[in-house]
C-alpha cells in the first residue's frame, strides 16, 4: 500500500507517469526546491536524490541548506547554484510550483527548455509541468515523494526514510497541525518501519546556537499584540542581527513561537531587509494565513504562508494591516464570505 491517497485513481496515474519519466530518463536529473528551504523541501530533495542515485542516475541537487538542517545531508550531496543547465537534463521541482521561478532556488527555470517534473502540495500550484503530482490535501510533499519511490520499486533504507520523516514532522508541526490526517500517521509508521530516525531528528532540530537566544531577546522587545490579542507580530532587522551576532537563518523558527501565544489566531514574523520585506505567517482555527499572504502577492498553505515585498516597512505595514483586517472580517462575518467577498 502506498503511504498516501491509495484509493485516488487520478493521483495514482500521476504517480505512475512521474515514475515512468524518471525511470526512462537517461541524462542528468536536476532536483530543485524553494528558496529558504525548510524540512519538507530538504527532506523531499534528499529522499528523491538518494533514491535516484541508487538507481544509477546522475543527479544534481543545488540547495543552500540552512544551518539548522545541515545535520542531515552528507558532504557533497547538495551543491551550489547551477550557472548553466547540463545537456539533456530533466528538472524535478519539489515542494514548490515550477511556474514560480522567483521562488525556485538553485537554477533558473526560465532558462530551461526541457521536461519538468513537479511534486508539490500547495493549493496555489498552477499544475503546468510535463508530469507532476500536486495534492493540497497532503500536509507534506514528502508523502508524494514516498509514493513515487514506491512506484519506482526502490529498496527502502534508513537513508531514504529519515529525510522523508524530517519533512513529515516539520510540515505537520510534529503532528500537531489540523492538516494531519489518519494517512499521515500511516506514512509515519511506514517510515519508522523502514528505519527513519525520529528521535535523532527531533534532538538535532531542538539544538540552537547562542546567537539564537541573544537575537530572540531583541525580537521579543518588538512583539505587538493586536486586535485584542488575535494577532501577534514581531520584526527583525539587520541591526538586531549585528548586535546579537546572529544571521537570518536564526529567525526561521520564531514565527512558530509567536503562534503559541494564547488567544492568537495569526502570527506574523517580519524580516526587514530595508527596501525589501519578507513575511512569515502562521494561523489557527478559521483564520487563513494563505489569504493574508495572497493579498500581499505571496502564497502557501492555509495555516502557514509567506510573502516577499519590494517596499520599505512602513508601506508594507499599512498593506499588511489591511490584509489582516480583511481576513478577520471574513472570519467574523460568514455571510460576507458566502457572498464572495475577500
Amino acid at each position: 500500500m502506498n503511504v498516501s491517497n491509495g484509493d485516488n485513481h487520478q493521483y495514482q496515474q500521476e504517480v505512475r507517469k512521474v515514475a515512468a519519466l524518471l525511470r526512462a530518463h537517461e541524462g542528468p536529473v536536476v532536483v530543485l526546491s524553494h528558496e529558504n528551504p525548510d524540512g519538507d523541501a530538504l527532506g523531499s530533495l534528499l529522499g528523491l536524490t538518494r533514491a535516484l542515485r541508487g538507481l544509477g542516475k546522475t543527479v544534481i541537487a543545488p540547495m543552500d541548506v540552512p544551518r539548522y538542517l545541515r545535520f542531515l545531508p552528507a558532504p557533497g550531496e547538495t551543491s551550489g547554484p547551477l550557472t548553466a543547465w547540463p545537456e539533456g537534463a530533466l528538472a524535478v521541482v519539489v515542494d514548490v510550483d515550477n511556474n514560480d521561478p522567483g521562488r525556485v532556488a538553485g537554477a533558473d527555470l526560465r532558462q530551461f527548455g526541457g521536461e519538468v517534473v513537479n511534486l508539490d502540495h500547495h493549493g496555489t500550484n498552477q499544475r503546468r509541468a510535463t508530469a507532476g503530482v500536486v495534492d493540497p490535501s497532503l500536509p507534506a510533499a514528502v508523502m508524494i515523494v514516498a509514493d513515487v519511490l514506491n512506484e519506482l520499486g526502490v529498496t527502502w533504507t534508513e537513508q531514504l526514510a529519515t529525510p522523508l520523516m524530517l519533512g513529515l514532522i516539520t510540515d505537520t508541526g510534529s503532528f500537531r497541525f489540523d492538516s494531519v490526517t489518519p494517512q499521515t500517521f500511516v506514512c509515519a509508521a511506514q517510515l519508522l518501519e523502514r528505519g527513519a530516525r525520529l528521535g535523532w531528528i527531533n534532538d538535532q532540530m531542538g539544538q540552537q546556537p547562542r546567537a539564537y537566544y541573544l537575537l530572540l531577546r531583541e525580537v521579543l522587545d518588538t512583539m505587538e499584540f493586536l486586535r485584542g490579542g488575535r494577532v501577534v507580530m514581531a520584526r527583525v532587522d539587520e541591526a538586531m542581527l549585528t548586535r546579537a551576532g546572529a544571521s537570518w537563518e536564526d529567525v526561521e523558527n520564531y514565527v512558530g513561537m509567536l503562534r503559541n501565544s494564547e488567544g492568537a489566531d495569526l502570527a506574523v514574523m517580519i524580516k526587514d531587509f530595508g527596501e525589501r520585506i519578507k513575511l512569515s505567517l502562521r494561523s489557527r482555527g478559521g483564520v487563513s494565513a494563505q489569504n493574508v499572504a495572497v493579498a500581499l502577492g505571496g502564497g502557501g498553505h492555509v495555516s502557514a504562508s509567506g510573502a516577499s515585498l519590494s517596499e520599505p516597512y512602513p508601506a508594507v505595514r499599512h498593506r499588511l494591516d489591511e490584509a489582516i483586517g480583511a481576513e478577520l472580517a471574513r472570519v467574523d462575518d460568514p455571510a460576507r464570505d458566502m457572498a464572495g467577498h475577500p
